[in-house]
């Protein structure tokens, strides 16, 4: 049911692993200005995934679980060389997971890749990827989570959209769907992505949202997960910000940890100068009982509320099930006081 309904409501009917040369890459982001915008080719049914494990190992039970959802979506899936692989708290070396990464880019077969899960290890294969073979092989990235430094990197770089969205071992309930078909499948332009203003969307104080600043704003989508955001600042792969609508989302922070790193991305990043900020649900970030802190939305406020540009919380991305699709690179129009980002361009071709 999931393979018809995937592609149905869209309308659409119808190995060699050489190891590449590590190439270093030391310039500064400032010293090599992003490029301009490289859509890949939209996923049509029956297409062949590589399925790669760029960050953490996933579980039996994960790699069990995004296997059988790509396959209800009517893709054939190749695995990657090492993605069963484990090498502690990483799924495999570097120099394994940078091989599958690589793979998946240049193997001709292949038409989109896609990551199992998140975790931690990205951003530890910036340097050595092989930016002029994705260039020359583009093709859609999907994932979030620890996959941000991965998305960050290579649109910088090549110019690539990639898109932040769910991991193939991710749950995918309607809205999802309809949001990745929207985006990646079948496209729609402008297409319009709300906060959930049903009461039964508020499971926790999380999914509440809330506007911080109000306004509209347009300009190229980009951001992700706030811990990787962060972490990139300072490096050669420092998020550019700057007359962009900024993306942002986070898991199991206490609020003082969001505040630190917000102001980590306000000291070392142009954040300041975003044309508007889209954050997603920051799921389980309260702060613990009785405990001294500022609440959630009182540590957003406190680090956004005065950048004067549109700011609004809770659109349906972040660690929870409703996911939707963001595509990096692209225009969009942030409108705070309706809680709507609208996408406003095609991604794909």
């Amino acid at each position: 049911m999931l393979r018809r309904n995937f592609f149905k409501t869209t309308g659409l009917a119808a190995l060699a692993t050489g190891f590449p040369q590590l190439k270093a890459i030391a310039e500064n982001s400032e010293n090599s200005p992003e490029r301009s915008g490289l859509k890949p080719a939209r996923l049509r049914e029956g297409a062949t995934i590589a399925l790669i494990a760029p960050c953490s190992p996933p579980s039996e039970e994960k790699l069990t679980k995004g296997i059988a959802n790509l396959t209800k979506f009517g893709f054939n899936i190749v695995e990657g060389k090492s993605l069963r692989a484990r090498n502690g708290y990483l799924a495999g070396t570097d120099v394994e997971r940078l091989a599958d990464l690589h793979w998946a880019f240049q193997n001709p077969e292949i038409e989109a890749v896609w990551c199992i899960r998140g975790g931690y290890g990205a951003s530890r294969l910036l340097p050595n990827i092989d930016y002029d073979l994705i260039r020359k092989h583009p093709k859609p990235l999907i994932g979030y989570s620890d996959v941000t430094a991965l998305h960050i990197a290579i649109h910088q770089r090549t110019g690539l959209v990639t898109f932040h969205g769910p991991v193939a071992a991710s749950e995918y309930p309607d809205d999802t769907l309809q949001h990745f078909r929207s985006v990646l499948v079948q496209p729609i332009a402008p297409y319009e992505i709300a906060a959930s203003t049903e009461a039964t969307a508020f499971e926790s104080p999380e999914y509440q949202p809330f506007v911080i600043s109000p306004g509209q704003a347009t300009g190229a989508l980009t951001g992700g997960n706030l811990a990787l955001l962060s972490a990139l600042a300072g490096t050669p792969f420092a998020p550019v910000f700057k007359k962009k609508i900024v993306f942002i989302e986070d898991v199991g922070e206490q609020p003082y940890r969001i505040d630190r790193m917000l102001t980590q991305l306000l000291q070392a990043t142009d954040l300041a100068k975003a044309a508007g900020i889209a954050l997603g649900v920051f799921n389980d970030c309260q702060p613990k009982p009785d405990s001294p802190s500022l609440s959630l939305p009182d540590a957003l406020r406190d680090r956004l509320g005065g950048l004067g540009i549109p700011v609004m919380y809770g659109l349906p991305f972040g660690h929870v099930n409703q996911q939707a699709t963001f595509p990096y690179g692209i225009k969009a129009k942030l409108d705070a006081d309706r809680m709507v980002l609208t996408i406003l361009e095609e991604a794909v071709v």
